[in-house]
């Protein structure tokens, strides 16, 4: 049985909307993953209290995975993929905030609220995730 789902285009106000919300998390990631290829000393204090170790190297690492993640996330043709890796690497981020015991809805979901804001900026501006993702009225 097949089954065909017509996705209606995103309106002119939905794709502005979808790059304004990708665009702040973007922003947002981006300098994220630049301060962890510095990296200054409140980043290896933060992991070293989060049980990875004050290594520069590992804070390197990860802020080039941020950034490599974002870039993908960044370009529409690799956007989806780009969205998949971003919400691995946020899940690590919100298991390790579980793991030590962080207060929930400020650190631990903040994971979870970024990573909505990434699938919901490209849901409003890609009408391929709009057909597999369809909302009826």
């Amino acid at each position: 049985m097949t089954v065909i789902a017509e996705t209606l285009p995103a309106s002119r106000s939905a794709r502005w909307a979808g790059r304004i919300l990708s665009g702040l998390v973007i922003v947002f990631l981006m300098i994220d993953g630049a301060i962890k290829l510095v990296p200054w000393p409140i980043v290896t204090e933060t992991m070293d209290r989060m049980g990875y170790g004050s290594s520069e190297t590992l804070a390197r690492s990860l802020g080039l995975i941020t950034i490599v993640c974002t870039v993908l996330y960044s370009i529409p043709p690799t956007s989806i993929l780009g969205a998949i890796l971003l919400t691995g690497y946020l899940g690590g981020a919100m298991a390790s905030h579980v793991r030590i015991g962080s207060p929930l809805f400020t650190h631990t979901l903040f994971g979870l609220y970024l990573g909505l804001m990434v699938w919901g900026g490209l849901w409003l501006r890609d009408n391929n995730l709009r057909g597999l993702i369809p909302f009826r009225r």
